[in-house]
């Protein structure tokens, strides 16, 4: 059975009651109540996946809708290398519990779960599955909801590229987490590389701008007042020649999420923050952060 459908049953089958989450945990802190959430590029199935700091947040947090927005399973790295700890299929499970208790789910895949885009149109434990969104804000704006690879010339023009890349940003990962367990050995705070190339390097930050001015292009050729993607793993809030941009981020480094509130303002959530420090969950957070690609 190939793996993207065994992860498939995998998810249909904990539908069902059962145990796993964090749901029995003691509450110690009040959650945060918005209108709408959005979040993307968990990467779930990686190393590099904060899947506890994430717990902590979808565990604080309370919304009428929650928008996956995309490469939530890392499909690429599950065919080459099978990892998944119970820490993932909690989120998977907290995911669903949310949907059964009455929060409106909307997962729009990525291309690092684009599997999940042969079933468009479908609904897995009241997860909804869909190319892309319109969502109408509180005060009256339309915001165009997508993951944003169509907008990535690598992984349209040539995937074979993107996926060698990919192999390069998960040496990255093993070196950055080598790295970063010396410097804490040495008593030096975290410190990602990949954060420091994303801002240094060049060529990397004319990525970033260029993709951002076509998304804005797009969104205003639509007709809209606004565009929500992730896909970059930078987070953004910005008016972009008239249109509203924003990116939610990642849960591989920035530990970001976007949040509507009941007023239709929209906010992007620094998590790593608000992370208790008691429980020794930030630190593992920033000791675990390293590059995944988009």
């Amino acid at each position: 059975m190939q793996r993207d459908d065994a992860f498939l049953r995998a998810w249909r089958d904990t539908t069902g009651p059962a145990g796993g989450t964090t749901d029995d945990e003691e509450v110690t802190r009040p959650p945060q109540t918005y209108r709408t959430l959005w979040i993307s590029d968990l990467h779930l199935g990686t190393p590099g996946c904060q899947a506890r700091a994430l717990l902590d947040f979808l565990k604080h947090t309370e919304c009428e809708t929650l928008f996956l927005v995309g490469d939530i399973i890392d499909g690429w790295q599950l065919r080459r290398h099978w990892y998944w700890p119970q820490a993932h299929n909690d989120v998977i499970q907290k995911l669903l519990r949310k949907a059964r208790k009455g929060t409106r789910v909307i997962f729009i895949p990525g291309n690092h779960d684009e599997f999940a885009r042969k079933y468009l149109q479908h609904n897995f434990g009241g997860i909804d599955v869909a190319e892309e969104w319109i969502h109408e804000t509180a005060d009256g704006r339309k915001l165009w909801v997508m993951h944003g690879d169509l907008f990535d010339g690598v992984i349209q023009c040539a995937k074979w590229l993107a996926h060698v890349g990919d192999s390069l940003y998960e040496f990255t990962l093993k070196l950055n987490r080598h790295l970063n367990s010396l410097r804490a050995r040495m008593g030096l705070p975290y410190w990602s590389l990949s954060k420091y190339l994303k801002l240094k390097v060049k060529r990397a930050v004319s990525y970033v701008g260029d993709f951002e001015s076509a998304v804005a292009r797009e969104a205003r050729r639509r007709g809209v007042q606004g565009v929500v993607c992730g896909h970059i793993h930078h987070a953004e809030l910005r008016d972009i020649d008239g249109i509203l941009y924003a990116n939610d981020g990642d849960w591989v480094e920035s530990l970001t999420a976007l949040a509507e509130h009941a007023d239709g303002s929209l906010e992007i959530l620094h998590w790593a923050g608000q992370l208790p420090t008691r429980t020794g969950l930030g630190a593992a957070a920033s000791r675990r952060a390293a590059a995944v690609p988009a």
